[in-house]
């Protein structure tokens, strides 16, 4: 059964800004060839970290919300853990997404 993930990745674009659309555009791809569906690519703003962990003082953060196994996620984090691009990585597994639709049936059932 496929559920539902949000991957938050920070990416070392230390020097190389103009080319942040292409890594989030091969990142997708990895996603996708390791069979994840995606559902919604968010590219945020580059932020400075609040404290300095390591080389980094700042990175571009982009949000992955996609449709997968559980065991991919294991294949994910060691995958992007080898990637020079990617900085930091979280996965979190979210709720099935409601359609819409049916909020407004259970609203007009309840007005009659």
């Amino acid at each position: 059964m496929k559920n539902r993930y949000e991957a938050l990745l920070v990416l070392n674009t230390q020097g190389k800004e103009d080319t942040v659309k292409d890594v989030v555009d091969r990142l997708e791809s990895e996603f996708q060839k390791e069979g994840a569906e995606i559902e919604q690519v968010q590219k945020m703003d580059k932020r400075q970290f609040s404290y300095v962990a390591g080389e980094l003082d700042a990175g571009q953060y982009v949000n992955f919300v996609f449709h997968a196994d559980s065991q991919l996620i294991t294949k994910l984090r060691a995958k992007f853990k080898l990637d020079p691009e990617v900085y930091r990585q979280h996965y979190q597994k979210l709720r099935p997404k409601k359609e819409k639709k049916e909020r407004g049936a259970k609203k007009l059932a309840e007005a009659r």
